[in-house]
């Protein structure tokens, strides 16, 4: 048997975000996902919206002993902005959202759970987005400024982990491309006006946690995705290398490297995609520098060499490949069948190191997606069956390790999620915790991998 080893003091734990676990109750203000749900609830699997989910707001010290009895010693969510902030245009807090995080930061520091706090999740108050247009609109951006500035006054001398945005990349997909978030709009032009305002708004939260002296570290959670090729033609290289630009390198290098790529602003400006630029917010965003970054990966991304006609009346990053199924991949059958590829991990671990100046970085975010039937019921020792994930999470480890005996500079792991979370219009169809939810009863119920890893996280080691 092989032994792989993590260093010392590396952190383990898991992700989920505030909106997906905390529930509705006592919330001051509706999320753009509350009013869409209300409004278009077929658009959600089995109609099941985010009003009744976890309800971790009032089972939170269950849930942070369960935390600390799989091991971990660590855990992301996010504050909701709809939550916490009871007048947008002044960032003044809410009391009572102000008092639900400050027991739940306690109740975890107090386990020997080390809290990191994402700002951002997907989830824009309705409010804003009705009257504003969300990240659509530069004011929006002042008054997510206005929003963290609340958040760090108020738990940063708790919180030594921050995260400006999770993701940034999807809700511009989601929201503008291909309609799988609200506000549901397929405009190329209006996508890239929102990603380079989301860029903005991040920036500027950097700069307001430097300028009020957080003890602390503050950082970015963006999902890469390395593009493999059908073949090695230099059409299918060429291909690979504009999804890179335009799902990888259009965040990593802004808010990384703090520049743009000079290829990336000539396809915009072919395009006619250039959005509203401000000498300000170039600045803001060449100067603000993260402290680390995360790094979340499911699956890989396969192209080829557009072999057919780009028919859609808008741009999408399709323009310049297709997708491709890889005839001898690894499937999961449990998750739309979806290619398994742990090797990803070593690739995207390298490319950090060789081209990203090694930055501190943790794995934020990797799962392996089950359902109810392929998961199977409680077995008798109270705990369900679910070998099929351990054992890719294994593959996915050892990558990992591999690329960190040679160099990289990855300090933690989170696998998503820590209970079966609600997940956007997918709502519970996919299941990737380390406890099942009952949606039933609210039950938290034990899955086998929880002590395969609660071992991992305790020893630092795991053997094959």
């Amino acid at each position: 048997m092989t032994t792989y080893t993590f260093p010392e003091g590396f952190l383990w734990g898991a992700a989920a975000s505030g909106i997906q676990t905390e529930g509705t109750t006592n919330k001051v203000h509706p999320s753009i996902w509350d009013t869409w749900h209300q409004t278009n609830p077929e658009r959600f699997f089995k109609e099941i919206g985010p009003a009744k989910v976890n309800q971790t707001y009032e089972r939170y010290q269950e849930d942070v002993a369960l935390m600390k009895e799989i091991g971990f010693n660590s855990f992301r969510t996010s504050i909701q902005w709809s939550r916490l902030i009871k007048n947008f245009e002044t960032g003044e807090a809410c009391p009572d959202a102000v008092a639900f995080y400050d027991a739940y930061l306690d109740e975890m520091i107090e386990n020997g759970i080390t809290p990191m706090i994402n700002l951002y999740h997907f989830d824009m108050p309705a409010a804003l987005q009705q009257q504003y247009g969300g990240f659509e609109s530069k004011h929006v951006i002042d008054l997510f400024e206005k929003f963290a500035r609340t958040a760090f006054k108020l738990f940063g001398h708790k919180v030594k982990h921050w995260i400006t945005f999770n993701e940034p990349i999807v809700p511009v997909e989601g929201g503008y491309l291909y309609d799988f978030h609200f506000p549901c709009k397929k405009d190329g032009k209006l996508a890239a006006q929102v990603a380079f305002n989301i860029m903005v708004a991040h920036a500027k939260a950097v700069m307001t946690f430097r300028e009020m002296n957080i003890d602390g570290e503050i950082g970015v959670v963006l999902n890469l995705t390395p593009s493999y090729t059908r073949n090695d033609s230099d059409e299918d290289k060429q291909a690979a290398w504009y999804a890179d630009l335009l799902f990888n390198r259009s965040f990593l290098d802004p808010m990384v490297k703090n520049s743009f790529p000079k290829e990336l602003c000539q396809l915009l400006d072919k395009h006619g995609l250039m959005p509203e630029v401000r000498d300000s917010e170039l600045t803001a965003i060449t100067t603000a520098k993260v402290d680390f970054l995360g790094v979340n990966y499911y699956v890989p991304r396969r192209v080829k060499a557009r072999e057919t006609e780009y028919t859609l009346d808008y741009f999408t990053p399709e323009v310049y490949f297709e997708n491709y199924i890889n005839p001898e991949g690894r499937f999961n059958p449990y998750r739309d069948n979806n290619e398994i590829l742990p090797t990803a991990i070593y690739d995207i671990a390298k490319n950090i190191q060789d081209n990203y100046g090694n930055i501190k970085w943790y794995l934020a975010e990797i799962g392996i997606a089950m359902d109810l039937e392929s998961e199977g019921p409680v077995q008798g020792d109270g705990y369900i069956d679910d070998s099929f994930r351990t054992e890719l999470m294994k593959e996915h480890f050892i990558q990992l390790n591999r690329a960190m005996e040679e160099g990289a500079n990855c300090f933690g792991v989170h696998q998503w999620t820590f209970i079966d979370n609600w997940s956007w219009i997918n709502s519970f169809k996919r299941r990737y915790g380390f406890y099942r939810l009952d949606l039933e009863t609210g039950n938290r119920i034990p899955k086998r991998h929880s002590q395969w890893f609660k071992s991992l996280a305790e020893t630092n080691q795991f053997s094959v």
